[in-house]
């Protein structure tokens, strides 16, 4: 098999949105960085980073959890002028730089594209995508018409079988 490009254009190398460089923090090439990983700080286990359009590899040099996000020094940005060019840039990692999701646990880039029916067979659409809402997090499901399921295991989720590339749910289909 072709080794994966670092930009991740590679054949294991799908993207996946982290998080974003937000602003700059001082005079010394730190970026500001809001993360979408949990904990917020996890973000700076992944290096490189892919950054821009076409994706650059970026390493971490240096980070670490500030208010409510994260501040980060990338390896060769020295000013704050370097800084302020990377500012509203997506932070990018491949899929395989991501651990193995522990049993009953699912990276939300994995889910997409699945179908989804219910217990009764229905077919009800492919999961677009997912969203936090904060309480819990919901399958957005595309089909005749859009459905918002609650990610909540056991109660509306029954399985997800990967090698079928279904997702079972208890739900009405009228809903």
């Amino acid at each position: 098999m072709p080794e994966d490009a670092p930009d991740g254009s590679g054949p294991g190398g799908q993207r996946l949105v982290l998080g974003h460089i937000d602003g700059v923090y001082g005079v010394r090439g730190w970026v500001k960085v809001f993360s979408e990983t949990a904990p917020r700080e996890g973000i700076l286990r992944y290096s490189p980073w892919l950054l821009g359009a076409p994706p650059t590899p970026r390493r971490v040099a240096e980070g670490r959890a500030h208010g409510k996000g994260v501040v980060v020094r990338l390896e060769g940005c020295d000013d704050r002028d370097q800084a302020a060019a990377l500012v509203g840039q997506e932070i990018a990692v491949t899929r395989d730089r991501l651990p193995p999701p522990k049993a009953d646990e699912f990276y939300w880039i994995d889910l997409e594209g699945l179908a989804v029916e219910t217990l009764e067979g229905v077919a009800l659409g492919q999961v677009s995508h997912l969203f936090s809402t904060g309480s819990n997090d919901v399958l957005v499901v595309v089909g005749e018409r859009e459905r918002l399921l609650p990610f909540t295991w056991d109660a509306v989720v029954r399985a997800v079988d990967f090698e079928r590339r279904l997702i079972q749910v208890d739900w009405d289909p009228d809903f």
